[in-house]
């Protein structure tokens, strides 16, 4: 089962995970957001339904993704395109993939956060 995390991670983090790699720990798939704002601004509940359609079905036309979602083709592929630019996605010719069976995500918020986002 190919498992993606999701999670809000410093620039120093990704160092880490990134050095860890490179000396053979796996590290497992992940896809960092440096804020807790961004991964809502790109995860929205459309793009959540665009991911779920894709779970195991193979790589699909946006076409195809619209047609088993039940919505306009425009808006689809304008979620596909923030959903591939985010690297959730991969485009394999002119068809998209999810290559993951389970999407977690890891985030903390504190009043840190809170205070910085406000400033």
């Amino acid at each position: 089962m190919e498992i993606v995390t999701l999670t809000v991670a410093s620039r120093d983090d990704v160092k880490r995970r990134l050095r860890n790699a490179f000396r053979g720990r796996k590290q497992g798939a992940q896809i960092s957001f440096s804020s807790p704002q961004l991964l809502l601004k790109v995860m929205t509940y459309r793009r959540w339904e665009v991911i779920h359609v894709l779970t195991g079905a193979g790589p699909l036309t946006v076409a195809e993704a619209a047609r088993r979602l039940g919505r306009d083709l425009k808006a689809v592929d304008r979620d596909v395109q923030a959903l591939l630019n985010a690297g959730i996605l991969r485009k394999e010719g002119r068809r998209i993939v999810f290559p993951f069976d389970v999407v977690r995500i890891n985030a903390v918020l504190s009043r840190k956060d809170a205070d910085a986002a406000a400033a």
